[in-house]
């Protein structure tokens, strides 16, 4: 079985959208509250390596990418979440699952405002000391 079918057959009931940009970069959205136990599966159980993760700002939520590889067949593949709640974004660190994520989660937290519940950690890494509290770079109003 592809690692794609794996994919869909196990996480099926927390796949809320697919796309296949390419044979080679895979796309599919998921519930925020479900972002560690897909992590979990894709690491833990399937062998893909984390890679990194973005965050932006969009219109409809603060969204966040999760980009894991299978190294084996040159595929990435992306777990993609919107948080809707943009006054109170949170969603669980997936630092406990693997300490490759423990940095981007921090600037994300820093220069978004998303709140990575369970990060081991989440203090300033690029922005001054005296940046003001509650202002985030990367977010189009500025405002928390």
């Amino acid at each position: 079985m592809s690692i794609i079918d794996q994919i869909k057959d196990k996480l099926s009931g927390k796949i809320t959208g697919w796309q296949e940009h390419s044979a080679k970069r895979i796309y599919f959205s998921i519930n925020p509250a479900d972002i560690r136990e897909v992590a979990g599966f894709l690491f833990n159980d399937l062998g893909l390596r984390f890679v990194i993760a973005t965050g932006q700002d969009t219109p409809p939520g603060l969204e966040v990418l999760y980009h894991f590889s299978f190294d084996k067949a040159g595929q990435v593949i992306t777990v993609r979440t919107l948080i809707e709640d943009k006054k109170n974004p949170q969603i669980d660190s997936i630092a406990p699952l693997f300490k490759g994520a423990e940095w981007i989660e921090r600037e994300m937290w820093e220069l978004l405002g998303i709140n990575f519940t369970g990060h081991p950690n989440l203090t300033r890494l690029l922005l001054a000391e005296e940046w003001p509290e509650g202002k985030y770079p990367l977010r189009h109003n500025h405002e928390s």
